[in-house]
């Protein structure tokens, strides 16, 4: 019998990612990373409420310096003020990311954002386990030091 030949598994990502560095290129975005990886660039405080559209990219002139881009936010809500108050703060971390100073302004779309929101609610850790955990540990002469181990510890006991 003849045995199938190897066949190796590619990542989706690694099909898909013309497809999708297409769509992207499109909205101005030279990578994906600025939007896939918004909660690391602008924090999680930002991120929870806004979303990277797109960058626009002034037209250049010819014998003039190319001008910064307009990286455009879809912005949730009320927090539209925060987040513009909040501007030059987001322009750093997002230049920054880049290396260099590729968006020299911030415009706010309000509207829903696009992905759902995903609300975890965390138990608080049982005092009892707490206490439990508490026991085993060595002396530790800093009593919120000791406490602080024993809800980790039992944290992690429930994981």
């Amino acid at each position: 019998m003849n045995k199938p030949g190897f066949i190796s598994a590619k990542p989706l990502s690694a099909l898909l990612g013309g497809v999708f560095a297409d769509a992207y290129a499109k909205q101005g975005f030279a990578s994906r990373e600025l939007v896939t990886r918004w909660a690391e660039i602008a924090g999680t405080q930002v991120a929870q409420f806004s979303e990277p559209l797109k960058i626009q990219w002034p037209r250049p002139v010819d014998g003039q310096p190319q001008q910064a881009a307009t990286l455009i936010l879809r912005v949730e809500g009320p927090m539209a003020l925060e987040i513009q108050h909040m501007s030059d703060i987001i322009l750093e971390k997002v230049n920054r990311f880049f290396g260099w100073n590729a968006v020299g302004k911030l415009a706010l779309r309000q509207a829903p954002l696009s992905r759902a929101s995903i609300s975890r609610k965390i138990k608080p850790i049982d005092p009892n386990a707490i206490a439990r955990v508490a026991e085993t540990l060595p002396e530790v002469e800093d009593e919120a030091l000791k406490e602080a181990l024993a809800r980790l510890g039992a944290a992690i006991k429930r994981s």
